[in-house]
Parts: C-alpha cells; structure tokens; sequence
C-alpha cells in the first residue's frame, strides 16, 4: 500500500524511464509491510486506595439569643424610674423600671382595711358563741333539776313549767349552733380578704419590672414620665418597656437542606468559623425542628455557644460544616474516576496494561473522592482523565495524575460540599 510521499515518488520515475517505472513498481509492490505502531491512548490514573471517606455538608449559620423577650408592664403606670439602657448586663431578679400606679396603693389599704374588719367580726362572732354556751349551760342545767324533780316526785313540777324549761334549753343549743356556724361564715369571710390583699399585693408589685433571666439589654422603650399601658392589654398600643436577650449562651442556628434531613442526629459535631471575630471551635447539635420548611425546603438546626465573654454577638454569620457521613476503611477513588449515568462506570487497567470499563456501586461520596463498595478492588489503576476516547479493551499507555495521592485521601476524609 502506498502512501501519498511514495506514490508521488514512484509517479517521478515514470516520467524519466519508461521502463523504469515497470521495475519500480514492481519493486515497490514486492517491498515487505512496515509493521504499524497499535493505536494506544494516553491517559491519566491513580491507585484505588484504602483510606477514610467522609461527606460534609457546609451551611451559613446565623447566631441567636438562648431567649429573648419584651417586658411589659402588668398594671398601667407612669414611669417612675428606669435603671438601666441599651448594653447594660443584667442578672436574674434585679429592678429594671419601677411604675407608678397610685390606685393600686388605694386598693391595697382598701383590701388591709377588709382583712381588719373581718378578723374584728370574727373576735365578735367567738364573743356571741361563747355567751350562747353560757346561756346553753344554764338553761340546759336548769331543765335537768326540773325534770330530775319531777321524776322523783310526779306532780310536784307543772307539766307547762317543764316544758317551757325544755323549750328555753333547746333553744339556747340552738343559738350555740348558729353562733358556731357565724364563726364560719366570718373565717370564710377573712379568707376572701386576705385573697383580694394578696391580689392587689401581687398587681402592685408588678408595678416593679424585674429580669426575669440574666441577660443583655438590647432595647429601651421609654423613660422616665412615660405612661406604660398594661402589657395584658389587646390593644396594639400595648408598649414594652425593655427589650432583654440571653447571649450569655446563643443559638447559632443553620437551615439543613431537605435531601440531608434524614442524615442529621443530636450530638453530631459542626465545625464552626466566625470570619467577623475569626474564633473557630467544634460546636454539637443540641436539636432541630423535625419539620421541612414548606417555603425554604430546609429544617431549622441548632448549636448552644457559650458565650460568657459576649466576643459574639446575635446576628453575626458562621460558616458551619457538619459530618453527614463518614466511614473508615473504604476503597477510595477520586471523584473524577467516576463516569455517572444510568449506571456508574470506573475505567480500570488491567494487568496487561488495557483498559476495561467497571460497573461499580457508589458508597459515600464528597466532592472529591468517591467510595466503590463494588466493582473496584484496592490498588487498582483507575483512569481519571481521557475516558471519553476508551475503548473496552483498548491499549493504554498510562500516566500518573498530577493529582497527589496524599491530597485527594486526605480530601476524601475531610469530605466537602
């Protein structure tokens, strides 16, 4: 066979001898084949290793208060005083804003006035029950001596006396009865005054505005002179006194996609980076929602922070990265390996240096390095760059990846996302 040098060669010596060209082209058509170099293709591989694989899952987290709350006031008031403002720490228990509310001063007096009467009613009632047993006693006693007579002497006692005598002691019993049960009424009496003073005690000091957790003031409403609607008002007009927040301890909260849900468990560790302060710690998942935002598609998660210096603050970002799985002992092959369609295919050298398409089955995968569970044994040459030209059985020549072993395991344990 000729190619296109030689024919134009040959077709020279036509033109010099004519009966050259017969030698010449029966010496070029008896000249032996050049054997042909086999059509090899270059490719890119790197050992199937053993190592650990890990897939992480990166998020924007914002931090939070612990708590966070608007203080009312429970009785409408004047502003008498307000102790702190914006930024000031404050501790469980302490006065922050103290109201004026004379009415409730008036209410109180009234409600000890009421307790006083009723325990002064109460003095008389026991007075009238004891002068109702003394007048039981004697007309009881006197009744007894009648009949005790007339038993012993009939007729000597009128029957009309005796039974008038009778009357007077069933009365006096009777009067020793009702006075008892006045007593009662009168003790039950004291107890609806004690309960309206310990009513109005407790509205008045609601007058005093307390923390009801240590905390940070971060919102101040009023001040001294305002007048406070009462907080149990419907009204829209129903205004705070005191924003309070917790950041001793925040929340630093992260929306996990919905595809990741089913792999976030309480406990799991997340590596924290606050770029603002440029703190970086190991945080763990105290809980999350359990419900899929209908709007966002992601379940809320959180983190406690410790935050007793208060170095961060609510509203600041963290970068977040969370472990959604990881395994230790797995064959491991780059990401780039790994051909995905309607099965995962991982082109392999074999020992006689051809490369052989594998049907593989995928494990835990990451952005760089991929888990084989099936398909691919350790130490095996996988191609990671030129598949696109292979041919099942083709000969390859292979050449290592610039991808450094040490780099792409140590990639498959970090995970990334």
């Amino acid at each position: 066979m000729f190619t296109s040098k030689g024919f134009s060669l040959c077709a020279s010596g036509v033109a010099v001898v004519p009966i050259a060209l017969t030698l010449l082209l029966f010496g070029c058509e008896k000249s032996p084949d050049k054997a042909v170099a086999p059509n090899i293709v270059n490719v890119s591989t790197v050992p199937a290793v053993v190592h650990a694989i890990s897939r992480d899952l990166t998020l924007a987290g914002v931090f939070q208060p612990y708590q966070e709350v608007d203080l009312h006031g429970k009785v409408s008031g004047y502003i008498r005083r307000i102790n702190v403002d914006i930024g000031d720490r404050v501790h469980q228990g302490q006065t922050l804003a103290v109201l004026e509310v004379p009415e409730l001063q008036a209410q109180v007096l009234g409600a000890d006035a009421g307790v006083a009467r009723s325990q002064s009613d109460i003095a008389r009632l026991r007075n009238e029950v004891t002068r109702a047993e003394a007048n039981y006693a004697a007309s009881h006693a006197n009744f007894q001596r009648l009949k005790s007579a007339s038993d012993q002497r009939p007729g000597l006692i009128a029957e009309q006396e005796l039974d008038d005598a009778q009357a007077r002691d069933r009365a006096a019993s009777a009067q020793v009865d009702a006075a008892k049960s006045a007593v009662l009424t009168g003790e039950q009496s004291l107890g609806v005054s004690r309960a309206d003073l310990q009513r109005v005690h407790t509205m008045a000091q609601y007058a005093t505005i307390t923390a009801p957790f240590s905390g940070v003031v971060t919102a101040r409403y009023a001040d001294t002179g305002s007048l406070i609607p009462a907080g149990t008002s419907n009204s829209l007009n129903a205004q705070p006194v005191i924003r309070l927040a917790q950041s001793d301890v925040l929340r630093l909260r992260m929306p996990v996609p919905e595809e990741d849900v089913p792999l976030v468990k309480e406990g799991a560790q997340v590596l924290v980076h606050v770029q603002a302060t440029g703190q970086k710690f190991t945080g763990t998942i105290v809980r999350f929602t359990r419900n899929v935002s209908d709007t966002t598609r992601t379940m809320l998660t959180e983190i406690d922070v410790k935050n007793g210096d208060l170095s961060l603050s609510p509203g600041m970002y963290a970068n977040t990265t969370l472990t959604l799985q990881h395994k230790e002992n797995a064959v491991v092959v780059p990401a780039a390996a790994v051909l995905r369609g309607e099965h995962s295919v991982v082109w392999v050298v074999d020992a006689s240096g051809k490369a052989q398409p594998r049907n593989v089955v995928l494990g835990i995968g990451n952005a760089n390095a991929q888990e084989i569970t099936e398909g691919v044994r350790a130490g095996e040459q996988v191609v990671v760059g030129g598949q696109s030209s292979l041919q099942a059985g083709q000969a390859v020549h292979e050449t290592p990846a610039h991808m450094d072993l040490v780099n792409y395991t140590d990639a498959a344990s970090q995970g990334g996302r």
